[in-house]
């Protein structure tokens, strides 16, 4: 396997299903992925703060922006581990 220039990577088009059965499971998984973050990372943005030391609150506003549909399943994947077990512990407590 190459590994190729890690300080600067050059990144293709994509990856591709490999050719067994889980050509299903890795269609379903990119279509996820496209479906919470369909925009490209802005890397003008990071540059920009990397260069004067500090973000400013457009941003930082924006880079939020990029992230809202990660932060959106990490939100309903923590009401869920909350939110199931407390649920279970109410039906195996009270037996309503």
């Amino acid at each position: 396997m190459e590994l190729g220039n890690i300080s600067n990577p050059t990144y293709g088009p994509g990856l591709e299903a490999p050719g067994s059965s889980t050509a299903g499971l890795v269609t379903a998984a990119h279509g996820f992925l496209r479906l919470v973050q369909p925009n490209p990372l802005p890397t003008d943005l990071i540059k920009s703060g990397q260069s004067q030391g500090k973000f400013s609150r457009e941003d930082i506003h924006e880079l939020l922006l990029y992230e809202l549909g990660f932060l959106i399943c990490a939100a309903i994947g923590v009401l869920f581990i909350i939110l199931v077990p407390l649920v279970g512990c109410c039906f195996c407590c009270c037996r309503c």
